[in-house]
């Protein structure tokens, strides 16, 4: 499993479980459980790292991860 799906479904599992909360409260669960699963797949997509816009800068990147130097 890659990196972005475990944030999609991290922001999944969460959005369905308060959605589950309030639609118990407001007495309307599947209408709260779309609209959990909907806000959550959007968090979890929001949540993925940006990517470098240029290959420069992603050897940069990479190089620093690494431990390295840029120099």
């Amino acid at each position: 499993m890659n990196r972005t799906s475990k944030h999609t479904g991290l922001g999944l599992a969460l959005g369905a479980a308060l959605g589950i909360v309030f639609g118990l409260i407001a007495g309307h669960v599947a209408v709260w459980l779309a609209i959990g699963v909907g806000i959550g797949v959007a968090i979890g997509a929001s949540l993925r790292p940006k990517q470098p816009q240029c290959p420069q800068c992603a050897a940069m990147h990479r190089m620093h991860q690494n431990g390295g130097s840029a120099h």
